[in-house]
């Protein structure tokens, strides 16, 4: 991604968010594979708020190595819209379809998409994660991610913060320490 891209998304070190009115809740909407960046642009010039999570990592070449910006859950993007006037997202560049029940969009909850963003506003390291339904759920206390909520998995030695969308079954995690964290009931 260029440099004048990144500053127009205001890239955070894991994702690319836009503030958003709470007069509609977040939906998960299906793209075509690669067509992230450009559905996501596409309907903020429309007016619609979305949230495109990304982390960063090093790509090898044969001849060197690069920096890239992937989204952390491909093939989706999140945008708040009223959904009974979807008229206008569905017909944007690149979108597939609004995750649904039948014929009624499932909105994401709340919760999972603001830890989703103190996670990527974090400024620490960020991956995707697979989903994890068992575990222990866990309250950061301290630290940069202080509030959020998760489960907590160790790996190599160290502890990760792992948040989760349910509608999707996908996760995302960060890398903690010990002492900032504590288990919720």
């Amino acid at each position: 991604m260029s440099s004048l891209l990144v500053d127009q998304f205001s890239l955070c070190p894991g994702g690319i968010t836009v503030q958003a009115p709470e007069s509609h809740p977040w939906y998960a909407v299906r793209v075509r594979s690669r067509y992230e960046f450009v559905t996501s642009q596409d309907l903020r010039a429309k007016g619609y708020d979305t949230f495109l999570p990304v982390y960063r990592t090093h790509h090898p070449w044969s001849d060197r190595r690069q920096k890239l910006d992937l989204p952390l859950f491909p093939g989706y993007l999140f945008s708040r819209f009223n959904s009974r006037d979807p008229y206008r997202v569905l017909n944007s560049p690149g979108v597939v379809h609004v995750v649904s029940a039948g014929r009624d969009f499932v909105p994401v909850d709340e919760v999972e998409i603001a830890a989703i963003q103190r996670i990527c506003s974090s400024g620490l390291p960020v991956e995707p994660w697979p989903f994890l339904q068992l575990g222990r759920r866990i309250v950061v206390e301290h630290g940069p991610l202080s509030g959020t909520e998760g489960i907590v998995i160790g790996l190599k030695g160290k502890y990760r913060l792992v948040a989760s969308l349910s509608l999707l079954q996908r996760s995302v995690a960060a890398e903690i320490d010990r002492e900032w964290v504590r288990p919720l009931r």
